[in-house]
């Protein structure tokens, strides 16, 4: 699409300037508060060390996980629980994914993606449509991930979609190959699917 802009070899902190200068221009067009969702695993904590030194306000921002494993919060497992060990002493406010949470409208969704062209946990065998009427699902991956066998909790395309901007940061060439194509419409995998729906801008750090 026209408004997605690829950036190769962004380092951490170039990342969060960027968050930083988004969010903040997001905050200082909006009255009260925004809400952001951001993904879980490894990739965004060391971003988000860098976007804690930066000085937003994040008394006037939700924090809601992409997706999440029905774990408690206190697992290795759970996205939640490390996001709000990161973000709850900022300030934030971060929000548990439950059944029957109705997601709001986003500021900024921050999503990486696997080598499987899954997107939160939003997996192939999953069968994700951009035009459901679910914003919040409970799933069960197939195959399991071997790192983090559990049912899980994931927004839905169409909640993701409910947004300003879209932003990926993803790692290494092959998944950057996988995005591009993505992009020109060659797979069918979630991520192409949100991608054929997306009219707000799309901006991936690679």
């Amino acid at each position: 699409m026209d408004t997605t802009r690829i950036i190769p070899g962004a380092s951490d902190a170039e990342i969060a300037d960027w968050l930083h200068r988004t969010l903040g221009a997001a905050l200082k067009a909006a009255p009260g508060r925004i809400a952001i969702t951001i993904p879980g695993g490894s990739t965004p904590f060391p971003i988000l060390a860098e976007l804690a030194a930066l000085g937003l306000d994040w008394s006037r921002i939700s924090v809601w996980p992409g997706d999440d494993r029905i774990v408690a919060e206190d697992h290795p497992a759970s996205n939640v629980g490390r996001i709000r060990r990161t973000l709850e002493p900022l300030g934030a406010t971060v929000v548990a994914l439950e059944e029957g949470l109705e997601p709001p409208r986003f500021g900024l969704a921050w999503l990486g993606m696997g080598t499987d062209g899954h997107i939160a946990s939003l997996f192939p065998n999953t069968d994700p449509q951009p035009d459901t009427a679910e914003r919040l699902i409970r799933l069960v991956p197939d195959p399991l991930p071997p790192e983090a066998p559990f049912a899980r909790l994931s927004l839905t395309i169409p909640a993701l979609l409910n947004s300003d901007q879209l932003v990926f940061v993803i790692r290494g060439d092959e998944k950057q190959a996988l995005f591009e194509a993505a992009l020109a419409g060659a797979h069918d995998l979630p991520v192409a699917r949100l991608l054929a729906a997306a009219h707000q801008p799309v901006t991936c750090f690679t």
